[in-house]
């Protein structure tokens, strides 16, 4: 797929944008909560909406069974799940998918802030 059909690449473009100017700033080796705070202030000056360490519910069969908190949520429509591991894990990007099944939404970004800035998009599209 490429970059402009993706579903709010305006958006996810100035996430990714944002992601990498944090990593040119801070350099790797720090935990995530400080790859995570920087990125709030970086999306902040590039003007999108941030909810930080948002709770959302888990449905199943329309019933809320659980809860779970996304580390961003931008614009109240792209999820981002961030990381500050060596590499992205299969279980990571999972995690994100399962996150946006759960949620209803969309759109996801999982970004780790490792030796390089490595970053999945996933797209959850339910089935009618």
């Amino acid at each position: 797929m490429a970059k402009e059909e993706y579903p709010l690449s305006n958006f996810t473009e100035k996430i990714i944008g944002a992601a990498f100017q944090v990593h040119n700033r801070l350099g790797q080796g720090f935990q995530e909560k400080v790859y995570e705070n920087a990125l709030v202030e970086e999306l902040h000056t590039n003007g999108l909406r941030v909810e930080q360490q948002k709770p959302l519910v888990v449905m199943y069969g329309g019933k809320p069974v659980g809860d779970f908190i996304a580390d961003l949520l931008i614009e109240g429509s792209v999820l981002v799940e961030l990381k500050a591991n060596k590499t992205i894990d299969r279980s990571h990007e999972n995690q994100l998918l399962n996150y946006l099944k759960s949620s209803g939404i969309e759109v996801g970004l999982l970004i780790n802030f490792g030796e390089s800035v490595q970053i999945r998009r996933k797209i959850f599209t339910p089935t009618k």
